[in-house]
């Protein structure tokens, strides 16, 4: 698959979007403002917020390795995947509502966004079942 018919799947797009909202919540909250050094922090917050940005990359790269792949295994290698990134995306919204976060409507906006990418996800993931896809 091209890259350009990559942007073309919801799936992908809403991959984008989710990552692109752990990034702002991300920088909004952390004690580290630069968000490319927060593998160095020692805080819990930052670990988790470096967690969260490098699972939100990991799923749009997971989704483009399985629309470009051929292989059936390789695909539902990714699914599973992306499940599991998924979840923890949760996990870690619900620690950083138990490490004190005041403004949980912004970790409610992230758990929106998971719910609304996991929808599109479901599609996908049945569509990479066909033969057709």
């Amino acid at each position: 698959m091209k890259s350009n018919s990559l942007h073309s799947l919801p799936v992908y797009r809403k991959s984008l979007d989710l990552r692109d909202l752990s990034n702002a919540v991300a920088s909004y909250f952390s004690y580290n403002k630069d968000i490319f050094t927060l593998r160095q922090s020692n805080s819990f917050r930052d670990n988790l917020y470096d967690s969260l940005l490098t699972d939100t990359s990991l799923i749009t790269k997971e989704i483009e390795h399985a629309a470009q792949s051929k292989s059936y295994a390789v695909r539902m290698k990714s699914v599973t995947f992306i499940n599991i990134m998924t979840r923890n995306i949760l996990a870690y919204c619900n620690g950083l509502e138990k490490d004190g976060i005041k403004e949980k409507e912004y970790l409610n906006l992230l758990r929106k966004e998971i719910k609304s990418f996991r929808k599109s996800f479901k599609k996908w993931r049945l569509s990479l079942r066909n033969d057709e896809y």
